[in-house]
This record gives structure tokens, C-alpha cells and sequence, in this order.
């Protein structure tokens, strides 16, 4: 048993689990990563061929991942777009407040939706073309929803924006998978997660002062202006990340059944067998052990701008279509849902309630002060996105060290420890805090906000490792799990939330949310302890084959 982490009894080498560090490493003749203090095995294996993207120069890689978290930081900004202009929007079109939250609402829904085709979508052709429909419909919805001047109108834009949006939920996580090896996702993650969900907090201190001085409709024409902006970039400088690696190369999912033993290498030192390696220094900057082999030509520039360059998969776009349902079922997959939805469901039900809590009395914000409220939860995300970058890697490898080399995905789980902490913390004192805002006015409903949000951060992006890390080969439908549960749940919140609030009143509400988030949060020992058991029993019964999705 390393570290809690129970091992199985009739797997030899579990999928996700890899020996990484220790003394065998540096008389092994699998490749590795020579450029700190102690050898890494690298996980995935690179190919040989130098359109590999785990080949590309590291600079190349970072900024595929820069590009894509700057269009995210447009995508995602389109969810709360309208938290500071509840009260506006309301007057100007003569709905209460549930409708206006349902702006959102279905905004929600329609990412969720649009999500499972475009998973689909990209395993069987890829990410780019995904990449760039999705950054070309942020332009042209986000136009339309800043010329809408009916309810009806701005109710369609939104759910296309949605449609817009889902592209970059659902597929920039598993880009980071495509790109980087296993001991260099941490910080990538977390960058990328802080772009997706952190940046949502900013977009509303802006939105505020925006309306006030300038009209709500250019919130929207300004992500239009930006999204065009950074559209030439997506088109030059983010080339297809997807790639139909050899199976052998595949050292994080390929398994073996027998008795338990350490993971070992396959036949010569080399998974499933191989030739002898020779050292050599990748365009990644770091030394790796290298492979000979007949040349492989490197696609040129101009081929690289096509939209699509090959099918990644032989199966049927329609069998991939149904392929994240069974998924739900799987326990891994379930639990990353809830440890990321909850989380972001709660936040959404906070910015639902924050304008009927802080525009009546005995404050009486207008949008701007309201827009204000964001700024807590924005510096919360930015330290969530900190903690995670510099800890989720750390305590990777830390815990690897301590596991004699051997790398458990489990060990990204202890991320959920300080989720626990910030996230409940926020929720219980938010509850506290805004059901009296007379007492303890706004200052500390900003505090308490900005540590839910600190935690819905650090749990998404200890789900999204771990789905990468555990599951790569099914990481694109979890992914898309994830995307259905936690839109489709924020979407019935924003139907519910004011009913709860005036039905059982803010502390109440926040008390019962907050609990049930602490018995989430505690679903995380058992599967830190039978993760790996997990790992084990759903590779030997494939659900997906079983059901002839495989």
C-alpha cells in the first residue's frame, strides 16, 4: 500500500500509475527528462516523430496554452456577464429577476448541450477546428447579444454564446494532456483552469462601471472586439494538439493483468518491447533519451493552418456522441463531477443572490457597487490559481519521492484538503456574513467569497488532474461529463435560487449548501484509498466496450 493508496490484487501494472523517480531510473533505457537534479521517466512516451506535440519546443507548447487561456478568458467571461446588471436589465425589459437570472440559465444549459457534440467532434477529428468555430461564434454572438433590444433577442444570443463557449470548457484541459508530460501539467493546469473559471470574477467589476457610464451593450461588444483580436493568433499559432500516439507509447494506460507488482518496463527496458535509445537533446529544452528510427517528415507551416489533418480514431462520431453518458456511472468520473460542480454551482447561486441581497436595503447598491463584489472573489481565484500552480506539482512529486518513485494519480487528491478548508469556510461565513449585511456590511461577504472562490479553483483543478493523469484515454468524455453535470446543475440553481433565499433565507440556505459540500469534499478518502482499485477493476471491465462504445 504506497502512501493510503491500496493496491490490486489482479492487476500488474494499473493505467495512470508509473515509476518516475528512484534509483532505477537512470539505468533505464526509457526516454526521460535529464534537466534537473534528478532524472524523470517521461509519461506519456514521446514518439519519434517530430510532429508529435510532446516533441514541440517547450516555448511552442506554452504558448499554445497562453493563446487558448486567453480566448478562454473571453468565453468564460460570457457566463457572468449580467451579475451586475440584474436591476438593469429588469427595468429595461420589464422581467423579474428569475428571468433575467435564466439569462444565464440557459446560457448555461447551452454549453452543456453543445459540449457533447463537440467532444465528439474532436475525438474524431481533432481540437482545432473546434478552436476556431468556437472563437468565431464568441465574435458574431457576442455582436448580437449587444444589438439585441428585446428579451426574446438577447435570451437567443445567449444560449448560442453558450454554444460558443463549450469548445474552450470542455477540450483547453485536455489540450494540456495532449501537450505536456505527466510531471509537467501542474501549473499548465492550473493556469488554464484560472483562465476558465478564475477571470469569470473579473468580467462583473468591469460589466458594473461599464453599464453605468457607458450601456450594458458593450460588455458585450467589447469580448466581439477582443475575441476578433485574438482570432489571427488562434489561426497562426494553435495547431492541432490531438495526436494518435502508438499504443505502446502510452505508458500511463497500458496495463497488464497478473500478480501485483511495482510497474515495470516493458520487454528490454522498453514498454511492450523496443529499440535501444541514445541520448539527446530535445527541442523542449530538456535532455531526453531518444530513439533511432527511419525519418519522419514534419509537417510544414501552411499544412499546419487546416483545420483538420487526419481522423484521430476509427470510431463512429455517433458511437462517440453517447460515449460520456455511461460515464457518470463510473466512480472516478462521478466524483470529479462533484468535487468541480458543486463547487462552481454554489458560486453561480452566490452571484444569482448577491444583487437581491446588496441592491435592496440597507445598503442600496447600484450596478456598479455590485460589480464591486466581484473584486474578493477575482484576488480569490488568483490565489487559488497560485496555491494550485506551485502545490499541485510539489506535492506530485513530494509524494512520489516518499512512494519509493512509484507515481499514484491519487496523490493529486490531497488538493481537495485545502478545497475543503477555503471552499466550506467561504460558504459557512458567506451565509453568516450576508444574511446580515446591516452588522457586518459588505467587507466580510467579500472575504468569504473570495474564499469559496479560492476553493472552487484549487477543486477544479484537482479533478482536472486527476481525470488527466488517471484517465488520459477517456480525459476528453470525462471532461465532457464534467461540462454536462456542472452546467445543467448551474442552470436548475438559477431557477431555484431566489425561491430558496426567500423560502429558508440566507444563512439557512448557506448552511445547508455548505454541509452538503463538506460530505462531497469527504468523498475524497475513499477514493484517494481505492482509487487505484478503480483504476484497476474499470480497465478490466470496460463499461464503453461492454456497451459496444469502446
Amino acid at each position: 500500500m504506497g502512501l493510503g493508496v491500496l493496491e490490486d490484487r489482479h492487476t500488474e501494472n494499473v493505467p495512470g500509475t508509473s515509476v518516475v523517480l528512484g534509483p532505477d531510473v537512470a539505468s533505464s533505457r526509457l526516454k526521460k527528462d535529464c534537466s534537473g537534479p534528478t532524472d524523470i521517466i517521461l509519461v506519456p512516451q514521446p514518439s519519434d516523430d517530430p510532429n508529435d506535440p510532446l516533441n514541440w519546443p517547450i516555448w511552442r507548447r506554452d504558448l499554445i496554452v497562453v493563446i487558448l487561456s486567453l480566448v478562454s478568458v473571453m468565453a468564460a467571461a460570457l457566463s457572468p456577464i449580467l451579475a451586475a446588471n440584474t436591476l438593469t436589465l429588469s427595468l429595461q425589459f420589464r422581467r423579474d429577476f428569475t428571468a433575467i437570472a435564466l439569462l444565464t440559465g440557459y446560457h448555461l444549459c447551452g454549453v452543456g448541450v453543445a459540449g457533447v457534440f463537440f467532444v465528439a467532434s474532436a475525438r474524431v477529428w481533432g481540437r482545432r477546428h473546434l478552436y476556431l468555430l468556437g472563437t468565431v461564434f464568441l465574435i458574431v454572438t457576442s455582436a448580437w447579444a449587444g444589438a439585441s433590444r428585446s428579451y426574446e433577442s438577447l435570451l437567443a444570443a445567449r444560449v448560442f454564446q453558450g454554444i460558443a463557449v463549450a469548445p474552450f470548457e470542455a477540450l483547453v484541459n485536455a489540450s494540456v494532456g495532449d501537450l505536456y508530460f505527466v510531471h509537467q501539467r501542474g501549473v499548465r493546469m492550473a493556469l488554464t483552469n484560472l483562465a476558465l473559471f478564475g477571470s469569470a470574477f473579473f468580467t462583473p467589476i468591469v460589466v458594473g462601471k461599464m453599464t453605468y457610464t457607458i450601456g450594458w451593450p458593450w460588455s458585450f461588444y467589447f469580448v466581439a472586439i477582443f475575441s476578433a483580436l485574438l482570432l489571427p493568433l488562434v489561426v497562426f499559432f494553435v495547431p492541432e494538439t490531438a495526436y494518435r500516439r502508438p499504443p505502446h507509447l502510452n505508458t500511463d494506460i497500458a496495463h497488464s493483468d497478473g500478480s501485483r507488482s511495482r510497474p515495470q518496463e516493458g520487454a528490454g527496458g522498453l514498454p511492450n518491447g523496443g529499440e535501444s535509445l541514445v541520448m539527446a537533446k530535445s527541442g523542449a529544452g530538456e535532455e531526453v533519451q531518444d530513439g533511432g528510427g527511419a525519418a519522419i517528415p514534419k509537417v510544414g507551416f501552411a499544412e499546419s493552418l487546416m483545420p483538420f489533418n487526419g481522423r484521430k480514431t476509427d470510431q463512429s462520431f455517433f458511437a462517440l456522441l453517447l460515449r460520456p453518458f455511461p460515464l457518470f456511472f463510473q466512480p472516478a468520473v462521478f466524483w470529479a463531477c462533484l468535487i468541480q460542480g458543486t463547487l462552481i454551482g454554489w458560486t453561480v447561486l452566490i452571484g444569482v443572490v448577491l444583487a437581491a441581497i446588496f441592491l435592496g436595503p440597507p445598503l442600496f447598491f447600484n450596478e456598479v457597487e455590485t460589480g464591486y463584489m466581484y473584486t474578493g472573489a477575482f484576488v480569490g481565484a488568483v490565489l487559488g490559481f497560485v496555491f494550485s500552480g506551485l502545490f499541485s506539482d510539489w506535492s506530485a512529486r513530494f509524494m512520489t519521492r516518499r512512494n519509493g518513485g512509484v507515481y499514484e494519480p491519487e496523490f493529486r487528491i490531497v488538493l481537495v484538503i485545502p478545497q475543503l478548508i477555503c471552499g466550506c469556510a467561504g460558504l459557512y461565513g458567506f451565509g453568516i456574513t450576508g444574511a446580515n449585511v446591516a452588522k457586518y456590511g459588505f467587507i466580510w461577504p467579500d472575504i468569504f467569497f473570495a474564499l469559496e472562490v479560492m476553493g472552487m479553483v484549487i477543486g477544479a483543478v484537482a479533478s482536472a488532474l486527476y481525470i488527466v493523469d488517471a484517465y488520459r484515454d477517456i480525459s476528453t468524455e470525462a471532461f465532457t461529463c464534467l461540462l454536462i453535470f456542472k452546467n445543467i446543475f448551474s442552470f436548475g440553481l438559477t431557477w431555484s435560487a431566489y425561491g430558496w433565499i426567500l423560502d429558508n433565507g440566507i444563512q439557512t440556505t448557506f448552511y445547508i449548501i455548505a454541509s452538503v459540500q463538506v460530505a462531497i469534499c469527504l468523498l475524497s478518502i475513499p477514493m484517494y484509498i481505492y482509487g487505484k482499485r478503480i483504476r484497476a477493476y474499470s480497465h478490466r471491465h470496460d463499461i464503453l466496450g461492454k456497451i459496444h462504445l469502446g
